[in-house]
């Protein structure tokens, strides 16, 4: 299908239309910014999700800061102790435990003598009063047992900060805490203090929180607040410096104008030191900025983009980011389920929150183009949020692939787990190579318009999939091994002197020969050398190679493997690291993971050839047996809903002709493991079944919603049973507006396990009226192409098994299909 491309006049309308859907219905009141902030503690599912203020891929994330862990993103949602109202956060990740960032921390106090307040952390600490928190997209609020509320909204670099002072409180004071990051991580840094002014510039340097590398990040804070907007008058101020002998023993300072510095160390210290300022006013206002290059650019920031304190002007500009985000997937809300509707926008909420855009806060190097951060990871995001991006958020998405490529242009491979702004571990292959090939096959065509250079793509693609880095742990792949044996083997020394982390050698088979596929689709794509085609397409077909067909499970035969370089395999029982596992294994990030796979099992991972699943199915013995394999690893417990590379497998039935299941697994996953509440696994709702790992859950749950499922190769979508009547896609490049109706919809389909005739199957699917070749996918330029999709549902399940896809299946490498070409089988196979 062609887009229908909009005129400028029809663009006009279009946008006209959405700011009215948006305003009519707005979507920002639809968003729990509390889903998925339960305690991850004695394995509860916290989802680490981060609920404090802050715009579509901030660098400023505005929140509160506890005293317990896990608390990855800082909140969480129970009884612990606040130490703090912080700059910058993760969003829903695992790594540190106790947390990423929490930078400069402010902290209000009352009722104490200046040089005798409780300016430690521990000393300070204070419990929330009940259910004070609250939180929309772009605000944050909470009161303290003692009185004291605090409030917080921002702009991508800067916001601003509010406290108020219950009415009889003897005295008004505010903490600048210099050394208490979440990590206390603290190796040096400065403070300064001008109460002429009215402004506390700080620098410090913290230790990354999924990484070895240390950062510099700089803040200011201004306390003049202008008299239109609050008026505040500066009583007293100083520093505060823990003793050399005793972190907690500290002395307060007196002084208007006054600075600490404490030199670089090698490794983190208990200094507790930073600025204390008193008022006489019931409410404080506090602007703030925050930079990667230099203290007096974090002041430029907060100029540039709070010049004039003006509270609701910052909170009314960030909702309506949020809305045009929001309303870019539309549903009237008056039709649909209440909380279907709640768990949609909400999912939506967090699939933006990340990547970071940090443009023109690029500390290592100069660049036309943009610098995003928080690619925390490429693992856990390729799969669901960079694909969801596509859809309704090109623009964005390809300053974020702008970025990718410029971290090649400059480090000569692509970013992998960029944390912190500096390079995370790699845990499986290079997986911003799916990003990047993902981008090719849909926006080609827009590239140019879109600033994004393809030759430059398709070069870093290139060089990731064919060169190795000294420490392949970091960045790029072990390609030493991939180009040498076509699989990674295991217990084997690399002859060129690289290093990495040898282990996750079936895995990174597997998700090496993803990568290559990638290279062969933008090689295509681009119209590159038919040598290049077939050799990145020859090379994705390695996860053959890990494939064992002696080794048995459960009664089922063939299982991927490690397998040494003498070409003999290295058994590992194929449960091992599942969440049934009967003998602890480790699948983890280390150096004891001696199974072969990351983060998953052998039973798992077996499924993982997204891009050519038809040879799965060959390998494991035909369709019957494929989806005898599908309904035992469900029903066994060896499926982890929370897990990256169990995301697709409730979707596997399609490959095998029997989107029937697929349809009715789907709704299982979603009603057994998603729900609005804040509980863990502990509690009757379990909303989000593990981290949100950068918005993947949330991204994974809005397409699970709406009844698609990104492939690896684009032009499709699987399609299944959209949970509500219908909604509109709007693409932000395009101008274009799709609306997808589901003809028959039947609520009673809107649980876990749907009522026998309840119409939950896809009977057929037209595209503007005209009927699709299957019903089993669609393809993305339909998706986004502008106009209507009517997908008819229907009760019938014998009708519906003996249909199948209706004539044409999901396409796999070895089988063709559009923009594919054909890939032939290994000869070995």
């Amino acid at each position: 299908m062609r887009y229908l491309t909009a005129t400028p006049k029809v663009a006009t309308l279009l946008l006209a239309s959405s700011q009215v859907v948006a305003s009519a219905t707005n979507f920002t009141s639809l968003v729990n910014l509390f889903i998925g902030t339960a305690s991850g503690a004695n394995g509860g599912s916290g989802g680490n999700a981060f609920p404090g203020a802050a715009v579509p891929h901030a660098m400023v994330k505005v929140g509160i800061d506890v005293d317990t862990a896990p608390r990855q993103a800082g909140y969480i949602s129970d009884n612990s102790s606040i130490t703090g109202i912080s700059l910058m956060h993760d969003e829903g990740t695992g790594g540190n435990t106790n947390g990423g960032y929490g930078i400069f921390p402010l902290f209000p106090l009352i009722n104490c003598d200046f040089t005798s307040c409780p300016v430690g952390i521990d000393a300070r600490k204070t419990k929330r009063a009940a259910k004070t928190d609250a939180a929309t997209p772009g605000y944050f609020t909470t009161t303290f047992v003692n009185g004291i509320k605090l409030e917080a909204t921002s702009t991508r670099r800067a916001g601003l900060i509010r406290f108020t002072y219950p009415q009889a409180a003897t005295s008004r004071h505010v903490v600048v805490d210099l050394t208490h990051d979440l990590g206390r991580s603290f190796e040096g840094g400065t403070v300064a203090l001008d109460r002429s002014s009215g402004q506390v510039q700080l620098t410090g340097t913290f230790l990354q929180s999924y990484g070895t590398d240390n950062y510099t990040v700089h803040a200011c804070y201004d306390f003049n607040s202008p008299i239109s907007q609050n008026q505040q008058s500066i009583v007293s101020t100083g520093t505060f410096q823990s003793s050399k002998t005793s972190a907690a023993t500290i002395t307060i300072t007196p002084a208007n104008t006054s600075s600490l510095s404490f030199p670089f160390s090698s490794s983190a210290t208990a200094t507790q030191a930073g600025a204390l300022l008193s008022f006489n006013s019931s409410t404080v206002l506090v602007r703030f900025g925050v930079s990667f290059l230099s203290s007096a650019q974090a002041c430029a920031n907060a100029e540039e983009e709070v010049p004039d304190w003006d509270w609701e002007k910052v909170m009314g500009d960030s909702v309506a980011k949020w809305e045009d985000v929001l309303s870019r997937v539309s549903v009237d809300v008056t039709k649909e389920d209440p909380t279907v509707v709640e768990l949609l926008y909400s999912s939506l909420y967090r699939a933006h929150l990340v990547p970071a855009n940090l443009t023109n806060e690029n500390p290592y190097w100069d660049s036309p183009y943009p610098f995003f951060d928080a690619f925390f990871c490429s693992w856990d995001t390729f799969r669901t949020v960079h694909p969801l991006l596509s859809i309704t958020s090109p623009r964005e998405w390809s300053q974020i692939v702008n970025a990718y490529i410029d971290g090649w242009r400059h480090q000569g491979f692509i970013p992998e787990c960029r944390a912190n702004t500096k390079a995370g571990y790699v845990q499986g292959g290079s997986d911003g190579m799916p990003i990047l090939g993902d981008f090719v096959q849909k926006y080609a065509s827009h590239a140019q318009e879109l600033n994004v250079p393809t030759d430059d793509l398709y070069q870093a693609l290139v060089d990731t999939a064919t060169k190795t880095p000294p420490d392949w742990y970091r960045v790029g792949r072990q390609n030493t091994a991939w180009l040498e044996f076509g699989y990674i083997p295991t217990a084997w020394a690399d002859p060129s002197g690289a290093t990495g982390l040898p282990t996750r050698e079936a895995s990174r088979t597997l998700e090496y020969a993803l990568g290559d596929f990638h290279v062969r689709q933008a090689a295509l794509t681009l119209n590159k050398s038919t040598e290049d085609v077939d050799t990145f397409g020859n090379r994705s077909m390695g996860f053959v190679k890990v494939w064992d067909p002696n080794v048995t499970s459960d009664g089922f035969t063939g299982f991927s493997q490690r397998r040494f370089a003498n070409g003999t395999f290295a058994f590992s029982p194929p449960d091992a690291c599942s969440p049934i596992d009967p003998t602890p294994h480790s699948c983890a990030r280390g150096t004891d993971n001696n199974v072969g796979f990351y983060e998953s099992s052998s039973w798992e991972y077996s499924f993982f050839a997204p891009h050519s699943m038809a040879t799965l199915i060959k390998l494991m013995g035909g369709n019957a047996t494929f989806i005898s394999r599908l309904d035992h690893y469900f029903s066994k417990g060896y499926f982890l809903a929370g897990n990256e590379p169990s995301f697709a497998i409730p979707w596997a039935y399609h490959y095998a002709n029997r989107p029937d299941l697929s349809v009715l697994r789907v709704r299982n996953v979603i009603f057994k493991n998603f729900n609005t509440g804040i509980g863990g696994a502990s509690l009757p709702f379990l909303i989000i079944p593990g981290n949100d790992d950068s918005g993947a859950m949330a991204a994974l749950l809005a397409f699970h919603m709406l009844g698609l499922y990104p492939t690896p190769f684009s032009w499709q979508l699987l399609v299944g049973s959209p949970l509500v009547s219908s909604y509109t896609i709007t693409n932000n490049l395009l101008g274009t507006k799709t609306t997808v109706t589901v003809e028959g919809f039947d609520k009673s389909t809107l649980v876990a396990t749907p009522p026998s005739g309840s119409k939950v199957f896809v009977k057929s699917i037209t595209v503007n009226g005209v009927a699709n070749p299957s019903v089993c996918w669609l393809a993305f330029d339909d998706l986004i192409g502008g106009g209507e999709i009517v997908i008819e549902v229907d009760g019938d399940a014998s009708a519906a098994a003996q249909r199948g896809c209706g004539g044409s299946d999901p396409t796999s490498l070895n089988t063709g299909g559009n923009r594919t070409g054909t890939q032939s089988l290994p000869d070995s196979l």
